[in-house]
């Protein structure tokens, strides 16, 4: 039994959903500014904008619920606030240890070192898990209270399919804390790489260099499409499966080297 998982897991159910919880009052207030962005000329206030964020946030896709959630909502939480956190924790997982000096105690579990860093990542579900159970209800309610009304299809796949997304941004939160073994380099670190791969692929959109941004998995998600055009990128689900299983692997192939302090 996955108990190390199940363990640390748990610890982190509480905070998962104090933070679902407050994602999902974001959520409600800014649905409630609709109406208000449903009186705007949306063409006229796409091209007061600059083309950068034209072509980032697909600004002029506002004019509609969907596109008014995805905007303002899924880019910005979805996309990089979530990714950046989910990232930061697991970083902590190994390199955190190492802080508290309970390295050598976990090297010295009669399980291998491959199960051992499994166990530690999947202590990681609540975070991915939580808030994609619990914002899209919140939102659908908020939809419909303003008399609008939205695909529930394509709410539920906007959260499904961040599900692989924010897993490949765990791996390699996961991936640097065991390059490091130094809590807070480690999470700092994260951020930075998770960071860096969101401007690699804004920058690959700008320059009109799609391959630049390959390796980012921000190339793989994008709310917009999904609520919006309906569209699901499964080939994109599995480029996402491929980074988190690259990240984990480099993360496995460390570890096996790591000696007790």
């Amino acid at each position: 039994m996955p108990e190390i998982a199940r363990f640390e897991g748990r610890r982190r159910l509480k905070g998962s959903l104090y933070l679902a919880i407050g994602i999902a009052a974001f959520a409600l207030l800014f649905t409630s500014f609709f109406p208000s962005v449903e009186q705007i000329d949306v063409d006229e206030y796409t091209e007061s904008m600059p083309a950068l964020f034209q072509e980032l946030f697909n600004i002029s896709a506002m004019g509609t619920i969907e596109g008014f959630l995805a905007v303002e909502i899924y880019q910005f939480v979805w996309v990089l606030l979530l990714p950046l956190y989910v990232a930061y924790l697991g970083a902590g997982v190994v390199a955190g240890d190492a802080d508290a000096d309970r390295l050598d105690v976990l090297l010295t579990l009669p399980i291998s070192r491959s199960r051992l860093l499994a166990e530690k990542a999947a202590s990681l579900a609540p975070v991915v898990l939580v808030p994609n159970l619990v914002v899209p209800p919140v939102v659908y309610a908020g939809v419909l209270a303003l008399g609008e009304s939205i695909d529930p299809i394509a709410l539920l796949a906007v959260h499904a399919l961040s599900i692989p997304f924010l897993i490949a941004c765990g791996a390699i939160g996961v991936a640097v804390s065991v390059l490091v073994l130094d809590g807070d380099l480690a999470r700092r670190g994260a951020i930075a790489a998770v960071f860096a791969l969101y401007l690699l692929d804004s920058l690959s959109v700008v320059a009109d260099r799609d391959w630049i941004g390959a390796v980012s998995p921000m190339r793989y998600y994008d709310p917009t499409e999904i609520m919006v055009d309906g569209e699901c990128d499964l080939v994109g689900v599995g480029a996402l499966c491929l980074i988190a299983a690259v990240a984990l692997a480099v993360a496995v192939v460390r570890f096996q080297r790591v000696d007790a302090p």
